[in-house]
């Protein structure tokens, strides 16, 4: 795994949730390119690992989603060809600090430690349809969100051919598809799990710091 990249208001809820937003300054009009951040090495983790509070962080977002990992170079791929890139699909929780900004990359809150439980990889040969994918979020076994990939901005052959056209995606690279709109919160003692039917299911507890009381 070298670098994972994430595409925000990439299900139609979440863009129409934010594009009345999107119309006021400084940018005046929605994004046309995919917007894009990063979850550095440090936030990489496993399924059962804690996710840890900071102290100052009283609860996260759970981030259901589709991670695409890149088995050669792809750059300036056309949509027709991108998917003979994909190694295979991992399922993802985006952690997220809870935020309302659109205006800058959201990195304080997304980058934080052990923010990015990967689950195992799945080989694309092995699945027909990525854009049919049913993504849920549990919080302590209920059921609190539910998406399916078939409600993207942009397919996931789109959202490689659209990223690649300025920035090459190397083979062992993931990039995020994105989280539907409305994704759960989770506190402190809470269990939390993302699952997509046909990858998996990756289940993280959410401790505090050490030594913080809440």
């Amino acid at each position: 795994m070298k670098t994972v990249v994430g595409a925000l208001l990439n299900f139609r809820g979440a863009w129409e949730a934010m594009e009345p937003a999107m119309h006021k300054e400084p940018h005046f009009k929605p994004p046309v390119h995919p917007v894009l951040y990063i979850k550095p090495a440090n936030t990489w983790s496993l399924p059962g690992r804690d996710i840890v509070l900071p102290a100052e962080v009283e609860e996260v977002e759970v981030g259901a989603t589709l991670g695409i990992v890149l088995k050669r170079t792809a750059a300036r791929v056309r949509v027709d060809q991108a998917l003979s890139f994909v190694a295979g699909y991992v399922v993802v929780n985006d952690v997220t600090v809870p935020h309302t900004n659109i205006l800058r990359p959201p990195l304080r809150q997304k980058c934080r430690d052990g923010f990015c439980p990967i689950g195992p990889m799945t080989d694309a040969s092995q699945i027909a349809n990525p854009d049919a994918f049913e993504l849920r979020a549990y919080v302590n076994g209920e059921l609190r969100q539910s998406g399916n990939t078939a409600h993207l901005m942009r397919s996931v052959a789109q959202l490689i051919s659209d990223v690649s056209e300025y920035m090459s995606l190397c083979a062992g690279d993931i990039l995020l598809v994105g989280v539907p709109e409305d994704p759960p919160r989770a506190r402190a003692g809470d269990e939390v799990s993302v699952e997509i039917a046909g990858l998996g299911r990756v289940t993280n507890p959410v401790v505090r710091e050490q030594g913080v009381s809440a």
